[in-house]
């Protein structure tokens, strides 16, 4: 009987971690439900620095209660404090997961590749530890908490170039360059020397308003050109120099994560006056020089582009056989030199069709196809070929723009694209200066003169709502959805910045980077395209800044519903009004709270 009921024992103990291990099985497929993970779950726990609000707020990710009019509160976990720099379509964890096979040689690598819905970390992005309100601007050109960007590889790697410098709990930026150690002022005054410009001021006259600043470190470039009225679009991809688009955003500069790869840039045609490269490492050479010609698509009628690399200078054999064959791909492309000095070549295009017309049949890079639409960009492949203009650029001999700041109240020639009418486009500044005012209002008791500076328009249309704001001190970045009418050539034709974006997807820049959202019908048009407006909501929350706000103006069914969300993304409602008459449309205007993982303050402390 004894040895019998040892001989039981193993099996009652087999059966008993079989049942474990289905139980442990299961608890793990539970986790992953709806694309969580392991990580997702490392800090639920929070500290709340927010005012006003809810004394209970930080334990509204763990249950459930009700919400006005018995609606019922969402619930969103906290992700690890190790995703606090997450950006989920440029994520180098999900393309090692994934093992996609992508040409490093074409940086493939650093496009964006999106998750699959069950690959999405459906959770709120905490900040870094010793995380603090960002430093206002104009100050922040200069300086930033080293807390909010705890990187300083950069600050070594070109300690010699005075890119930025390590002092204290701040991060600063002197303002120089790979190609300008004495500073992008200086830097840029010898350009507008160079070209010629009265006064040496960069804008001529407010002819130069819109620059593309392609490989930009930093951004010191695009944020020096500020002062002189001009507006630069700084492009770096999320590379081996990590940060400089995340460092250029915290100091109030326009910028935004790229490269030039396969891909179309996410903008129109006839774009931008100047775009600048300074020793960008770009080989302009590859592909029958496919990327010199999509810098080439986005330049306007007589746009500069201005070069500044060994290969312009140096005498070795290989930097003058680069110089050689880039000088006769320029030429084909019917590009001039408009001024060499230095370290820098400045090229220009043509203001007509006419020297494409003159070329020998055969000419490579040949014209693009008559077909071929050059302001189709989301998700569409580069060509090497020239764009060549339109009837009305060829007969306008340029863009036919107005100088800045004229320009932006204007109506420009490409809204006949559009079958708009000049009395749309008045009227449509119009309205949106009427609801901007009435969103100020109802901001009054919620800010101060320098509480925004980073403003993204989710759905910008002609880009109104940018322009209403033309007395303020900030600058938007306005989103133009995929799927409708691509008007961002009329927002650039403005003197404005933009990009197309599919707001069924993450946006490509670092958390924590704007610190107002413009919401305008944009959650109607995702449920509409059957996306979730919850995921959109915890991607404005990972790129809106702590103490941030989102103005959402849309149906008040939509607003009800978001509501409802209100305290498991920590966000607060600070006002909210129907408007213009009308029973289905309302304004609802968000704060969100500070706040920080229970780890993050104990790793601060």
């Amino acid at each position: 009987m004894t040895r019998g009921r040892a001989a039981g024992n193993p099996r009652k103990r087999l059966l008993t971690v079989l049942v474990l291990v289905i139980v442990c099985v299961f608890i793990y497929f539970c986790s992953r439900k709806d694309g969580s993970s392991p990580l997702e779950y490392g800090s639920k726990s929070l500290k709340h620095f927010g005012w006003g609000g809810d004394e209970d707020a930080d334990e509204s990710s763990s249950k459930t209660g009700g919400g006005e009019d018995g609606a019922i509160l969402k619930t969103i976990p906290v992700c690890d404090d190790r995703l606090s720099e997450l950006i989920p379509c440029l994520d180098r964890n999900l393309l090692y997961q994934t093992r996609l096979k992508l040409d490093l040689n074409l940086m493939e690598h650093y496009e964006r590749h999106c998750p699959m819905p069950e690959r999405r970390y459906n959770c709120l992005i905490p900040p870094p530890p010793g995380y603090k309100i960002p430093i206002k601007w104009p100050k922040s050109r200069d300086q930033v908490w080293k807390a909010n960007i705890p990187h300083t590889h950069l600050a070594t790697e070109k300690s010699d170039q005075r890119w930025m410098v390590v002092k204290g709990e701040k991060i600063v930026f002197p303002g120089g360059g790979t190609h300008f150690h004495y500073g992008a002022d200086k830097y840029i005054t010898s350009i507008a020397n160079m070209l010629n410009f009265p006064n040496n001021n960069i804008n001529n006259g407010g002819r130069l308003r819109n620059v593309f600043d392609v490989g930009c470190g930093v951004a010191s470039f695009g944020g020096y050109l500020l002062s002189s009225n001009v507006i630069a679009m700084s492009l770096a991809p999320n590379d081996v120099h990590e940060n400089q688009i995340q460092f250029a955003l915290e100091r109030g500069i326009p910028a935004y994560l790229g490269v030039l790869g396969t891909k179309r840039l996410p903008y129109p045609s006839r774009s931008f006056e100047l775009a600048h490269c300074s020793r960008c490492r770009i080989d302009w050479l590859q592909r029958d020089g496919i990327l010199l010609l999509e810098l080439d698509r986005l330049l306007r009628p007589g746009g500069y582009f201005a070069y500044s690399s060994p290969e312009a200078y140096a005498q070795d054999e290989e930097d003058l056989r680069i110089w050689k064959q880039m000088s006769a791909l320029v030429e084909r492309m019917c590009w001039k030199i408009a001024a060499k000095r230095n370290q820098t070549v400045i090229w220009v295009k043509p203001l007509t069709n006419d020297c494409y017309r003159k070329r020998e049949p055969g000419t490579q890079p040949p014209l693009c196809r008559s077909g071929d639409d050059p302001d189709a960009v989301w998700g569409v492949n580069m060509e090497a070929c020239i764009t060549p203009y339109s009837d009305q650029m060829h007969r306008a001999k340029g863009s036919g723009l107005v100088p800045w700041p004229a320009r932006l109240t204007t109506p420009p020639p490409r809204l006949a694209d559009f079958d708009y009418s000049t009395e749309m486009f008045v009227n449509d500044m119009e309205v949106w200066q009427q609801r901007v005012d009435n969103y100020w209002t109802m901001l009054s008791k919620k800010i101060k003169p320098d509480t925004f500076r980073n403003v993204m328009d989710m759905k910008a249309n002609m880009g109104s709502f940018a322009a209403a704001l033309k007395d303020k001190d900030v600058w938007v970045m306005n989103v133009v959805p995929e799927n409708v009418p691509n008007t961002l050539k009329i927002i650039y034709d403005r003197g404005l910045l933009g990009t197309v974006h599919n707001w069924c997807e993450a946006f490509s820049t670092y958390p924590r980077t704007y610190d107002l959202l413009h919401a305008w019908t944009i959650f109607s048009d995702i449920i509409a395209k059957e996306c979730s407006p919850e995921d959109l909501l915890i991607e404005m929350d990972r790129i809106l800044r702590p103490k941030g706000f989102v103005i959402v103006h849309d149906k008040r069914s939509v607003v009800e519903l978001i509501k409802t969300y209100l305290r498991a993304l920590h966000w607060e409602a600070v006002a909210i009004s129907g408007v213009e008459q009308s029973e289905d449309d309302s304004v609802l205007i968000i704060q969100k709270k500070m706040w920080l993982t229970s780890e993050s303050v104990r790793v601060a402390q």
